[in-house]
């Protein structure tokens, strides 16, 4: 195959245009994009000199890309994902992997019967500090990661009422489905992706029902109770036991009075580390036999660059130029993701732990 890979985008709206802007950074071919809003479709085919169509099976037949990156609402992560692969389309699909557990499964299988790889979209494993901690703990610095904090949380940040992000019909929940799972991943990832085998979570609709909210980021655009639903969970609490012991707390909100933080701690039974996330360094906890400052903690200055969108966006599309599977941010993974999600939202459905084994 060429070093330049044909990309088509479904997906056209703010995600689709970043990846579709990476992609033509990289030096890649933004062939065409398919999103069923006929304003936003015209604006990203102008922004990108690239075709348009409503409907993606007409672009994967008209266009036959190498390539194509999923970014619409969840429900339709599946058919765009099956379709593609069906015709050994290389597939990157935002995160989660789907809506639901059902669809995600069945997601898995189409990727097992295609000869082309699939990729979920889990940016964050491609940050520095991440970087600089796996690289770290394969090299035996941390000994047994035993466990993980993982904290993703807004202050005000629920997207705005009738929005797809706060229907569960079209997005599969609120705040964990769309924060936790990059936390969920991203705690697993640091572990080195142990299997989880039990969760216990509570989720909360405490601010999306309200008829005022306060908001003086923005984030939630025009807030009218009449004109949009919430039906989701606008933060979380849960608590996950895989089957070596290792243990992760999540703590996740789109909304929450208490200071926002994408803070990450990690507990090795030979050295720490924490992290915030969009920042470039990592602090190394340990301590010494040695001397009167026995505590060591030790900071690492990295650069965030390129961005862990642009980074993910570039191993794959290299990896569809060379036809080699780069077997990271697997489907599998996608699915024990999606299994954890199911599993909190059962969890506090039921009031008690949810076995996953």
């Amino acid at each position: 195959m060429s070093e330049t890979v044909r990309v088509g985008i479904v997906g056209c709206g703010g995600m689709g245009r970043t990846h579709a802007h990476n992609a033509r950074e990289h030096g890649h071919h933004v062939v065409a994009g398919a999103d069923v809003v006929e304003d936003v479709r015209n604006a990203f085919t102008d922004q990108f000199d690239a075709a348009g169509y409503a409907n993606h099976e007409r672009m994967y037949d008209a266009e036959d890309p190498d390539a194509v990156i999923i970014t619409t609402p969840n429900k339709f992560h599946e058919p765009a994902a099956v379709d593609a692969l069906e015709r050994d389309i290389a597939v990157l699909c935002e995160k989660p992997l789907a809506h639901n557990l059902d669809s995600a499964a069945r997601i898995v299988e189409a990727a097992e019967a295609s000869d082309a790889f699939f990729m979920v979209g889990f940016h964050n494993r491609f940050t520095t500090p991440a970087d600089v901690f796996t690289t770290r703990r394969d090299a035996g610095e941390f000994g047994d990661v035993d466990h993980v904090e993982a904290n993703y949380l807004r202050r005000r940040g629920i997207p705005g009422l009738g929005s797809w992000f706060t229907n569960r019909e079209l997005s599969g929940g609120g705040a964990l489905i769309d924060l936790g799972v990059h936390a969920i991943d991203l705690a697993l990832y640091l572990a080195d992706y142990p299997e989880v085998v039990e969760v216990s979570g509570v989720t909360r609709a405490e601010f999306g029902t309200r008829d005022e909210y306060a908001d003086p980021d923005g984030w939630a655009g025009n807030w009218d109770t009449s004109e949009g639903g919430f039906d989701v969970d606008d933060s979380v609490s849960a608590f996950i036991r895989c089957a070596d012991d290792t243990t992760i707390s999540l703590e996740v909100s789109w909304a929450a009075n208490r200071e926002p933080t994408h803070e990450f701690h990690v507990w090795g039974t030979d050295a720490g580390a924490q992290f915030e996330l969009g920042e470039e360094d990592l602090t190394l906890l340990s301590c010494t036999t040695e001397g009167t400052d026995q505590y060591v903690d030790t900071t690492l200055d990295g650069e965030i660059e390129p961005s862990g969108h642009a980074a993910e966006d570039e191993l794959f599309l290299d990896a569809v130029a060379a036809g080699e599977d780069p077997e990271i941010n697997t489907p599998e993974q996608g699915l024990q993701v999606q299994r954890v999600i199911d599993a909190i939202y059962r969890s506090s459905e039921e009031g008690g732990a949810v076995r996953l084994d």
